[in-house]
């Protein structure tokens, strides 16, 4: 186990860094969210789902498409992949029978870098989709695991860390929509919460280390599911009573 010392900013070995997502904020999108961990910072907005696909997309299901805007500068090739990754993510969670010959975009805008910025970018999509309305078999919760030398874990990596440490991964694990959002339509196949969605890792990982971090990441996002859970629950709250 880390210990307070080992981290610049006093956390634990499991903790994370303070959580917090509103949605709702882009009047011209059909979903938008803000997810911040300390001080990454991503906000996302949905647009669609809108009529046809691209070409190279499958026109019998829904399509997405994700455009990821840096804080500053250009587009490079680590923020192509991530918008390969966040794709792919985001479709594996997608029911994509339900709008076929139709794409849907998400517009990811990063406003703070400290680390972890994929994990906390698809956790503002997840968001943003359920804002949205987007019909999901399952949301995406993810986290990042850093492997340290000595072999101990630690959650939620900031940008130091990631630049220190020998190996980390980001994890992305799924859990049922019927925990968070009432009324939400589901497939005929019931979600399995197990498993995981997408993994990447950084650096060189002994296979001992990657099922460490696997164990440790299952239980982290079991407390961001149960966040995600209060903030959309309340989200809704509050918008009933507006409706009312």
């Amino acid at each position: 186990m880390g210990k307070m010392e080992d981290r610049i900013d006093g956390r634990n070995a499991n903790q994370l860094r303070p959580l917090a997502c509103s949605r709702n904020l882009l009047h011209r999108a059909h979903g938008s969210a803000r997810w911040s961990q300390g001080n990454t910072i991503v906000l996302a907005a949905v647009y669609g789902p809108k009529a046809g696909t691209k070409k190279g997309e499958n026109p019998e299901k829904a399509s997405f498409e994700v455009i990821w805007k840096p804080k500053t500068g250009q587009i490079g090739k680590q923020e192509r992949e991530y918008e390969m990754i966040l794709k792919r993510t985001l479709q594996s969670i997608c029911l994509l029978n339900v709008h076929p010959n139709t794409t849907t975009s998400i517009i990811v805008q990063v406003v703070g870098d400290d680390g972890s910025l994929l994990p906390c970018a698809i956790n503002a999509s997840c968001a943003a989709l359920v804002d949205a309305g987007i019909p999901m078999k399952n949301l995406a919760v993810a986290i990042s695991c850093g492997l340290m030398e000595e072999g101990s874990i630690i959650l939620d990596l900031t940008k130091s860390e990631e630049e220190k440490l020998k190996a980390f991964a980001y994890l992305v694990f799924p859990n049922s929509p019927l925990t968070v959002i009432p009324k939400v339509p589901l497939s005929k196949e019931q979600p399995i919460e197990q498993g995981i969605i997408t993994s990447v890792t950084r650096g060189a990982m002994p296979v001992s280390g990657y099922f460490d971090c696997m164990n440790r990441g299952v239980a982290a996002c079991a407390a961001i599911s149960e966040f995600l859970r209060r903030s959309l629950q309340k989200q809704s709250s509050d918008d009933t009573s507006r409706a009312a």
